[in-house]
């Protein structure tokens, strides 16, 4: 009887300790497993910088991926500190996402400093925003992808309609709906702010807060940065670098949900990705999601 007493003992003790655990691994309806949980693919990187002394020797954050017609096209900042100081736009075309062919012709722009972009197609136009020189966001177009068409830097002001202060505004990450642009940015990685436009010429604050800040817990508490938005099953789904760190390293890609573009939560088990591997891309290839970390390399997480 003492043996059995002890055994009912340990069952309930286990469910006390390890029920919250395994209840909080269970899919949640805010936050379906196909877009949290995934496993890496076997052979990363699938893209990398070149190591050798060319324009692209390093890549950086972030690079953008879109999946078209059954191709994967990356857009990239390579860049080679020996040789410039300026950043470059490279592009790479894939038929399975995994081996990558440099376009020939890269670098696309020579006289455009292009790094952390975002790229969505619109109307048979490519846009792209991307952070220039000192960390300004300027837009740039496109007709196929590759010949890009520098259209200069966002002007953004605050709610009133003043200027946003002077000082960097990166990391642009743009969202279109109804007609609306969204655009997503940072200010020194210290928060997440929302302009919104309706002719890309103006942007305008919904408020002057971040909508994403920083903390309370450790992941994310000491720097955050946009680095895609999706819409799914009517929620929406940012993904977004962090840091635990300061001085900064270590970064990691996390995941928060909202109903309205402007209220965020976070996915209460991020990272879904850590060990420095960050810029989460998340890119549907017609039967699952993938998702492709950017930074410092190209590296590939399958959908579980």
């Amino acid at each position: 009887m003492k043996n059995y007493l002890q055994i009912i003992g340990r069952i309930l003790l286990g469910a006390l300790v390890f029920g919250p655990a395994l209840r909080a691994q269970q899919p949640s309806p805010d936050f379906p497993a196909e877009l949290v949980h995934f496993r890496p693919y076997g052979h990363n990187p699938v893209f990398a910088g070149t190591g050798t002394d060319t324009w692209d020797r390093y890549i950086r954050e972030r690079g953008y991926m879109l999946w078209e017609e059954g191709q994967f096209h990356l857009w990239y900042t390579g860049y080679n500190p020996d040789s410039s100081e300026m950043k470059f736009l490279g592009y790479a075309t894939s038929g399975d996402g995994i081996h990558w062919t440099r376009y020939p012709g890269n670098p696309l722009l020579r006289t455009s400093w292009v790094e952390d972009m975002s790229v969505v197609k619109h109307e048979g136009v490519y846009f792209m925003f991307a952070e220039g020189a000192g960390d300004i966001a300027h837009m740039l177009t496109s007709p196929d992808g590759i010949h890009w068409e520098d259209q200069g830097n966002l002007d953004i002001r605050k709610s009133n309609g003043e200027p946003i202060s002077s000082g960097p505004y990166g990391t642009p990450t743009i969202w279109v709906e109804d007609g609306k642009w969204y655009l997503f940015y940072e200010r020194n990685d210290l928060g997440i702010w929302l302009a919104v436009s309706s002719d890309r010429n103006v942007w305008k604050n919904v408020q002057d807060d971040p909508v994403i800040s920083m903390g309370p817990d450790r992941y994310d508490l000491y720097a955050v940065a946009m680095d895609q938005v999706i819409k799914y099953r009517g929620k929406y789904y940012s993904y977004y670098h962090a840091t635990a760190h300061n001085p900064w390293k270590d970064w990691s890609t996390n995941v928060a949900m909202s109903e309205d573009l402007v209220h965020w939560t976070k996915y209460p088990r991020n990272p879904i990705v850590g060990n420095d591997m960050s810029s989460g891309i998340l890119v549907h290839d017609g039967s699952r999601f993938r998702l492709y970390t950017m930074h410092p390399d190209v590296r590939l997480f399958f959908a579980e």
